[in-house]
C-alpha cells in the first residue's frame, strides 16, 4: 500500500507490523510532503527494496508474524542498498537494541512512544544523507564511466600499453589526437588509475574562457570585496589539471602557467601571497604544436615542459573493430543514466557502423547511439537504417550499390565489387589480414595475392592504405581488374597508423 503527494520530497517505506502505528507515521509523513510505502512483514519489506529501492526505511525491530526480525531486515538493506538509510523504531528499546542496530548500519534509532517532533527531525535528517549518498553515487558513476577505456585492436591496445605506463609517475603528458577521439577519457584513465586517484580531477577547455579571463580562471584572486577566490591551480591541489586543447591558451598566459610548472606556486591575481601546489598536468590537442611554434602561436618552452611524454589518441577508424564494443557500452551506460531501452545491435548494424566515417570520432558515435535509442523502436535490435547520421554525411545507405553498377558489364561491376568488399572488410578488422581472411572465407595466402593484385595494400601495424594502380595495360591481371577499374577512387581507404 502506498501514499504519494504532490510534493515528492522523497519515497520512504514504513515497515510496522501495528497498523495504527504505520497509518499515523506515514499520515504525518504525507502532511509534510513525503511519498510513503506501508508493510507489515520483513518478508513485505524486502520484496518492496527489491521492486524499488526508496530513500528511506523506517523499521520496526520486532515484527510479529515475520520469519525474521527488522535487525535481519537492516543487514540485508545495509548489504545491497548501502545508500539507503534505515531508522530503527521499537516499542521495546533499550541500550543494547539501540548499540545492535547503529552496529549494523542504522542511522538512528526511536523508542516508542515517540512524538511528532522528534520524527520529523530525524527523517529530515536521514532524507539529506539520503539526497548527498544519491548523488555522490551519480558522481562517482559518471567518473567511473568516464575513464572506462575499451576495446581489442592493435591501434587501442598500443595507446592503453603506453597510459599505463605513466598513470603511477608524476610525468606530464601530452596527449595528441583529432576532436572527438577520447583524449580526456585517456587523461581521467590516468587519473583513475594513479596515485592521485583520491585527489580532483579539474579539467578546463582552454578555448571556453575568455583571454581576459583565463588567468583568474587558473589562478584565482583576492580582492577586499570578495575575498579569497580559489583558481583552477588551487581546486587540483593533490589531483591532476587537465588543459583541453592547449593551443587555444592565450600566448600571454602560456609563460605564467610555464612558471607554475616549474616552481609549483603563483601568485592570485590582485594578491600578493605566493600559493604552493601539489599539481600533475594533463594537456591535448588536435594541432601540430610544433608549427604553432613556428607561427608564433605557442610558446616553445612550455610545449617541452609539457610534452614529458607524448601520447596519440588515434581516430575510431583506426579503431574500427572496436567499434561494436564501444556501441554496447554506450547502450548500457544510457540506459542505466537515462533509462533508454537496452537494445542489441543487429549484425547488419554492427557491419555498417564498421564501415562508416567517422570525422567526429567516438563523440559522433555516442551521438548516434543516443538518438537511435530515442527515436527507434523499444523492443527491436537496431539495424542499419537507424544509423543515419546526415550531418557527417552518412544517409543511411550505405549497403545499397546503388546505379554505379549498372552502368557496367558484369566482369568489371565484379571487379568494383571485389575490390570495394575486401577494402571494407580488411579496414573493418583494422588491417589485420588473417581476422579479415577468416571472415572472408579465405586462405590468408590467398587474400595477401588477391589484396596485391587489387592494390590494397595492408603494411603491418600501420592499418590500411592503397596504392594508386599504375597508368597503362593491365592485361596481366589475373582477376579481370581492367586499367579503368584499377584507376577509380580510392578515396576514404587511407586509415592514419596511430592508435587510440
Amino acid at each position: 500500500m502506498s501514499q504519494s503527494n504532490s510534493n515528492g520530497q522523497g519515497d520512504i517505506l514504513i515497515v510496522d507490523d501495528e497498523r495504527d502505528i504505520r497509518q499515523i507515521i506515514s499520515d504525518i509523513l504525507v502532511d509534510e510532503g513525503y511519498t510513503t510505502r506501508v508493510v507489515a512483514t520483513a518478508e513485505n519489506a524486502l520484496s518492496e527494496v527489491n521492486r524499488e529501492a526508496p530513500a528511506l526505511i523506517i523499521l520496526d525491530i520486532w515484527l510479529k508474524g515475520s520469519r525474521v526480525d527488522g535487525i535481519e531486515v537492516l543487514k540485508s538493506v545495509h548489504r545491497d542498498n548501502p545508500d539507503v538509510p534505515v531508522i530503527i523504531i521499537s516499542g521495546h528499546g533499550n541500550i543494547g537494541i539501540a548499540v545492535a542496530a547503529i552496529k549494523e548500519g542504522a542511522f538512528d534509532f526511536i523508542e516508542k512512544p515517540f512524538n511528532i517532533d522528534q520524527i520529523l527531525v530525524v527523517v529530515s535528517r536521514a532524507m539529506e544523507v539520503s539526497r548527498l549518498r544519491r548523488e555522490n553515487s551519480t558522481l562517482r558513476l559518471r567518473e567511473i564511466a568516464s575513464s572506462v577505456m575499451l576495446g581489442n585492436s592493435q591501434a587501442f591496445k598500443a595507446m592503453k600499453s603506453r597510459l599505463d605506463k605513466v598513470v603511477r609517475s608524476n610525468a606530464r603528458v601530452l596527449l595528441y589526437g583529432p576532436p572527438g577521439s577520447g583524449k580526456e577519457v585517456a587523461a581521467r584513465y590516468i587519473h583513475a588509475n594513479s596515485g592521485r586517484s583520491t585527489g580532483p580531477f579539474v579539467s578546463v577547455n582552454s578555448a571556453s574562457v575568455e583571454p581576459g579571463e583565463m588567468e583568474v580562471v587558473l589562478f584565482g584572486r583576492e580582492s577586499a570585496e570578495r575575498g579569497h577566490e580559489p583558481g583552477l591551480f588551487e581546486q587540483a591541489h593533490g589531483g591532476i589539471l587537465f588543459f583541453d586543447e592547449i593551443a587555444d591558451m592565450p600566448f600571454a598566459t602560456q609563460s605564467k602557467i610555464l612558471r607554475v610548472l616549474v616552481e609549483q606556486q603563483f601568485i592570485r591575481v590582485g594578491g600578493s601571497d605566493r600559493v604552493r601546489v601539489d599539481v600533475r598536468v594533463i594537456a591535448s590537442t588536435t594541432r601540430d604544436l610544433k608549427e604553432e611554434i613556428a607561427a608564433g602561436a605557442f610558446r616553445e618552452e612550455l610545449y617541452h615542459r609539457l610534452n614529458v611524454v607524448p601520447i596519440t589518441v588515434p581516430s575510431l577508424e583506426q579503431r574500427c573493430e572496436d567499434i561494436a564494443t564501444i556501441s554496447n557500452h554506450f547502450i548500457k551506460e544510457f540506459n542505466l543514466r537515462n533509462g533508454f531501452p537496452l537494445r542489441a545491435l543487429s549484425e547488419d548494424a554492427r557491419c555498417k557502423l564498421q564501415m562508416m566515417k567517422w570525422p567526429g570520432n567516438v563523440r559522433q558515435l555516442r551521438n548516434i547511439i543516443e538518438r537511435v535509442l530515442i527515436l527507434g523502436p523499444h523492443d527491436q535490435p537496431i539495424c542499419p537504417n537507424e544509423l543515419v547520421d546526415r550531418e557527417h554525411g552518412e544517409d543511411g545507405e550505405a549497403f545499397d550499390l546503388g546505379l554505379e553498377f549498372m552502368a557496367l558489364n558484369l566482369r568489371d561491376a565484379r571487379a568494383k565489387f571485389e575490390r570495394s568488399y575486401l577494402l571494407s572488410q580488411v579496414k573493418r578488422f583494422g588491417g589485420n589480414v588473417s581476422r579479415t581472411a577468416e571472415f572472408v572465407g579465405m586462405e590468408r595466402t590467398a587474400l595477401h595475392r588477391k589484396l596485391r593484385t587489387l592494390e590494397i595494400v595492408t603494411p603491418g601495424g600501420d592499418g590500411v592504405r592503397v596504392a594508386k594502380g599504375a597508368e597503362g595495360d593491365d592485361s596481366g591481371r589475373d582477376d579481370g581488374l581492367g586499367k579503368d577499374a584499377a584507376q577509380r577512387d580510392t578515396n576514404g581507404a587511407g586509415v592514419p597508423g596511430t592508435p587510440e
